[in-house]
């Protein structure tokens, strides 16, 4: 017990986990902030952004009161990388807005195609003309939620096929799944 007497259990365990979990909140802020910025969402990023700065500056406030503690440093930045792990676990999860999904069948679109339309996906068809033959193209703009749906049944039906996967900033017009016709009430 006379080893603990004289460590300082504030400034050696309590206080570095404090800037650690400050950091790890703050950051997690930020890469929401920065989400809800780039998808036009103004005052989610603006209230986001305000409790990161406002957390940011209480975890900076003690590491620069204590300049010589190096572990405060360590702590600072371990909650910083921690906090941008956590920052792209939530954001995955919350799948926030719209994707365009552009599949590329080499054979066997036919069912795959009729299972996707089946499921209530909307697709656009293209024939084009690959590197060795012609191939089918579908072109479908659906929520990030719904991504990991429409891959797997693609690749249940069609493992062979090529796909990209794009953000969306805007939808406008169309039909999308689940939903009745949006049009412009020109």
């Amino acid at each position: 017990m006379d080893i603990l007497a004289g460590f300082d259990v504030y400034g050696y365990l309590v206080l570095p986990l404090l800037i650690f979990c400050a950091r790890i909140f703050d950051q997690s802020l930020g890469i929401l902030r920065i989400l809800f910025a780039t998808k036009g969402l103004t005052l989610p990023a603006f209230v986001f952004g305000f409790f990161e700065s406002f957390v940011w500056l209480l975890a900076i406030r003690q590491v620069m009161g204590q300049m010589d503690n190096l572990l405060y440093y360590f702590f600072f930045a371990a909650g910083f990388a921690s906090g941008n792990v956590l920052g792209i676990l939530i954001e995955k999860r919350l799948s926030i807005g719209f994707v365009m999904v552009r599949v590329v069948f080499q054979k066997d679109s036919a069912t795959s195609i009729r299972i996707l339309k089946d499921l209530g996906y909307r697709l656009t068809i293209v024939d084009a003309l690959g590197m060795e033959q012609p191939v089918k193209m579908v072109f479908s703009t659906i929520r990030r939620n719904q991504v990991a749906e429409f891959v797997r049944t693609l690749t249940l039906n069609n493992p062979l096929a090529f796909y990209t996967i794009e953000d969306v900033k805007q939808v406008k017009e169309g039909y999308l799944p689940g939903r009745r016709k949006v049009s412009d009430s020109r």
